[in-house]
């Protein structure tokens, strides 16, 4: 938080997460109340307070409004917007949607392209349910090598940001739980849980599900982060959670694109 960061969002998703913000065992229906064709450009697009904030990144009938652009000028639109239109201290986020669903193979020629040499750190905002290709694991691998860049906490040149899905999101425990595959990305780099909650209850299922990470080998932090994409359900939810974190000894993650830009698109 607070690192100028270049955020890459990729399209796709195999979660819709319609459970945020609504009463347990309800879905949210405000997406579906978007109509694509009233709009030109997803930063038109409204927000949704319930269900999924960027539903634009994965919901298909967005998918016109998401523009495709082959690698080799993705790297330069990346790199023009730093401050100094190349690579210092500034962090690469990858994000979606599920940013390793279907994207696994472009990476490597993002990161091979010459104005991406400069990149020190990147990091994976994931879910947690897709496992690593081969191809994209070695990669790394050699990525963070040849850039002479140490393996661990100190300096976390590749970061794996996983966001599991409780059953506050609406999704399926045994398809959103998956601590089989933690331990492949503590092999690259410093990973995390970070959960979105509401309640007392949303609290307890973090800690029963932390444990199931904690049998798998994971052993990192731990990060609770309020509901809500729009800043008056944020609002009824921040300090609740972050007073949670407190009484269990959590690390509080802020919304901090809500209350600084409405959270709109882009930010």
């Amino acid at each position: 938080m607070g690192v100028p960061s270049v955020f890459l969002r990729t399209f796709g998703c195999n979660f819709t997460c319609d459970g945020f913000g609504m009463p347990k065992g309800q879905k949210s229906q405000e997406r579906h109340n978007v109509n694509p064709k009233d709009y030109k450009n997803y930063k038109e697009l409204p927000l949704v307070s319930t269900g999924c904030d960027s539903y634009a990144s994965w919901d298909v009938r967005f998918k016109k409004l998401s523009p495709k652009i082959d690698v080799e000028e993705l790297a330069k639109m990346i790199t023009n917007l730093l401050p100094n239109n190349e690579w210092r201290d500034e962090h690469l986020v990858i994000t979606g949607g599920e940013p390793l669903l279907g994207w696994q193979r472009s990476y490597p020629e993002l990161l091979d392209q010459p104005c991406m040499n400069d990149l020190k750190e990147i990091t994976f905002e994931t879910n947690g349910t897709q496992e690593l290709s081969d191809e994209l694991f070695d990669y790394l691998v050699s990525w963070r090598e040849n850039k002479n860049l140490p393996l661990g906490r100190g300096y976390d040149s590749i970061t794996f940001s996983v966001s599991a899905k409780l059953s506050v999101s609406g999704e399926k425990f045994e398809k959103a739980i998956r601590p089989d595959y933690i331990a492949q990305y503590q092999e690259l780099g410093h990973t995390y849980l970070k959960f979105v909650i509401a309640t007392t209850e949303d609290m307890q299922e973090v800690l029963e599900v932390t444990d199931l990470y904690r049998n798998a080998g994971f052993t990192g932090n731990v990060y609770v982060m309020p509901v809500g994409g729009v800043e008056s359900v944020y609002s009824l939810n921040n300090r609740r959670v972050a007073e949670l974190a407190m009484k269990y000894g959590l690390r509080y993650s802020d919304r901090i694109q809500v209350p600084l830009f409405k959270n709109a698109w882009g930010t």
